[in-house]
């Protein structure tokens, strides 16, 4: 079901997918926009309840003047799960939406029982690794090759000019959030240490906008956190490989502390 939820501390409507019914599972989708996520939604609306919202300003939705933080849609989104009275909750996010799936952890909310971040941004790479890859800086024709593992099958083009125009405005938006530096918070390493909640990171190996040295060394920022990686898929595993994420997906919500 596609609703409106009045979020009302920011004057600020979403845009939700809630379907399925039972423990839930918060998707938080990356720069691409709500689509590229909601595969994995369908798929977790089957053993559950999947609630996709848009995040601010992606995919034609409106921003409140002033709302262009990623803590702020950790804010509006941790009011979400009271909203919709959701239970149970993982938040499983993709890119910068495992770094909203952090921010949210930080904030404790009662509802929220885990976070599983597949190749998610939100940290300095630091002097030894290579930076984050800035979409607006790559050839269009290259960036599939570096997301990808298979990009011949699996970066499909935008179908119409309407469609190239949406995701090109998704990707503006990602700089609104992400800006600079861009795509992490030099304060979150030192904050980390606080999430209380268990914490999984799915990342494909074969992804070249962060390696996964990136990923492993975001992992060991957080007590107890578990690090698996997905062969033959890049940034999105969820996409190259559904089941293999699901089945970490499922096993992590099995051992829930």
């Amino acid at each position: 079901m596609n609703s409106r939820v009045r979020i009302p501390a920011f004057d600020l409507d979403l845009a939700v997918s809630d379907r399925g019914a039972g423990p839930a599972w918060l998707l938080l989708h990356s720069g691409a926009g709500r689509h590229s996520i909601d595969g994995l939604a369908t798929a977790l609306a089957d053993r559950g309840r999947a609630i996709l919202p848009a995040h601010p300003g992606f995919d034609g939705t409106p921003r409140p003047e002033g709302f262009s933080r990623v803590a702020q849609i950790a804010q509006a989104y941790a009011a979400l799960l009271d909203e919709v009275d959701a239970e149970d909750v993982i938040a499983v996010g993709n890119s910068i939406g495992g770094w909203i799936a952090f921010e949210m952890a930080l904030l404790r909310p009662t509802r929220l029982k885990g976070v599983a971040a597949l190749n998610s941004v939100g940290v300095d790479p630091g002097p030894d690794l290579p930076p984050i890859v800035d979409p607006a800086r790559v050839p269009p024709a290259e960036l599939p090759k570096l997301a990808f593992h298979d990009p011949d099958r699996f970066a499909l083009a935008p179908p119409t000019a309407q469609a190239a125009e949406a995701l090109a405005a998704n990707q503006r938006m990602v700089r609104v959030y992400g800006g600079e530096p861009f795509m992490y918070d030099p304060g979150l390493p030192t904050r980390l240490a606080d999430i209380a909640i268990p914490s999984l990171f799915v990342w494909g190996e074969s992804d070249r906008t962060i390696g996964v040295e990136y990923g492993r060394r975001f992992a060991a920022m957080i007590p107890g956190a578990r690090f698996e990686t997905v062969a033959r898929a890049g940034h999105f595993p969820h996409i190259e490989r559904l089941d293999a994420t699901l089945d970490l997906l499922a096993d992590f919500r099995r051992n829930l502390g």
